[in-house]
């Protein structure tokens, strides 16, 4: 695992996070509706938990979780982000209902990332 990209990584999906909530929260709160800005909120949130979850998983010793399911499961997370909250940006701003199909993909990647978290704890010991 390459530690350092893995953190620049975690930090643009930070950076993004917290960019996206003020955009969502000052400038899209007049503009869409009350369902449209639940949506976007829960893709802010979604972003914040797993953005620190891939943080987390990251720093965490190759003793306690075996490298290469760590690894998994960053790849998962960081694909979980992209595919769950990417989704639900585009289906909160665009109204376009067909972003909500690629929404669950997103969600069972988060499932496998969580999945290979236990694996990688499993065979560390």
């Amino acid at each position: 695992m390459n530690k350092p990209l893995w953190i620049k990584l975690v930090a643009v999906s930070g950076f993004l996070t917290v960019a996206l909530g003020a955009f969502g929260a000052h400038a899209l709160e007049t503009v869409l509706t009350v369902q449209r800005m639940q949506t976007f909120h829960t893709a802010v949130q979604y972003q914040s938990f797993h953005t620190l979850a891939l943080l987390g998983i990251v720093c965490v010793p190759d003793d306690l979780l075996q490298s290469n399911w760590k690894s998994y499961a960053a790849r998962c997370l960081l694909v979980g982000i992209v595919l769950f909250c990417g989704s639900l940006y585009l289906l909160a701003v665009t109204d376009i209902k067909t972003f909500a199909m690629i929404t669950p993909l997103g969600g069972i990647s988060f499932l496998v990332a969580w999945m290979f978290v236990f694996v990688a704890a499993f065979k560390a010991q």
